[in-house]
């Protein structure tokens, strides 16, 4: 056997014919996987993104919640409670012991409550019709309802109980009390949490846009810095 002749190069006339090289079938199966892929990606994102919406609402009622009522109510009790007065009605009744010694130096007029004799008295003067009778011994009646002015000096001695019956107001403010400095501290406790809670954002839109928002990210997201949610 001898050697093969080379291929002749095609002729003026002749067609070139080319080689038709198929594509392999692992191939045909690509498109459709990468658009499934991408379809179901899409679909979890979407999912995903619902999902963090809702749980960003909760967690935006939650801090709601701990800011205003937990730490923000505590936090302004405390306040309340450092400011507040005990104010009350004490009635008293007791008895007090009263013991020790009056002296009385005055004057004074005693009126008789009934008629009063005086045995051996005597008359200085008395003259009626022709009669004159001096420094005479006699009995005098003196009637009731006579005043007589009376020099008081002497010593009166007290010792008795006397009933005690009275209402006393009471007005304590408690920032001049103990408890003062108690309510101070418990305010100083909670003041750093309650300060951070109210700093954090309450909205998707203050989340993004911040508290100065620009009239684009607040349109879009329908957010005011003063809007409450």
């Amino acid at each position: 056997m001898g050697n093969p002749s080379p291929p002749r190069p095609p002729g003026r006339g002749e067609p070139l014919r080319l080689r038709r090289i198929s594509p392999r079938r692992g191939w045909k199966f690509a498109p459709a996987f990468w658009t499934t892929a991408s379809v179901i990606s899409l679909a979890v994102n979407l999912i995903l993104l619902a999902v963090l919406l809702s749980l960003g609402r909760q967690l935006f009622a939650i801090k709601k919640v701990v800011e205003q009522q937990v730490l923000g109510g505590l936090y302004q009790n405390f306040i309340w409670m450092d400011q507040a007065h005990i104010k009350t009605t004490i009635p008293v009744s007791t008895q007090v012991k009263a013991q020790f010694d009056l002296p009385l130096n005055t004057h004074t007029v005693v009126v008789l409550t009934e008629d009063t004799t005086l045995a051996n008295a005597r008359v200085a003067r008395l003259t009626t019709g022709g009669l004159s009778i001096e420094n005479a011994p006699a009995t005098i009646v003196l009637p009731a309802g006579t005043r007589l002015p009376v020099a008081l000096d002497l010593i009166v001695p007290v010792d008795q109980m006397i009933p005690v019956q009275l209402n006393v107001e009471v007005d304590i403010p408690l920032n001049q009390t103990e408890l003062h400095q108690p309510f101070v501290g418990l305010q100083e406790v909670v003041r750093p949490y309650y300060r951070l809670m109210k700093e954090l954002p309450d909205t998707w839109g203050e989340a993004i846009c911040g508290p100065h928002p620009s009239v684009l990210c607040a349109w879009a997201f329908r957010y005011t810095p003063d809007d409450t949610p």
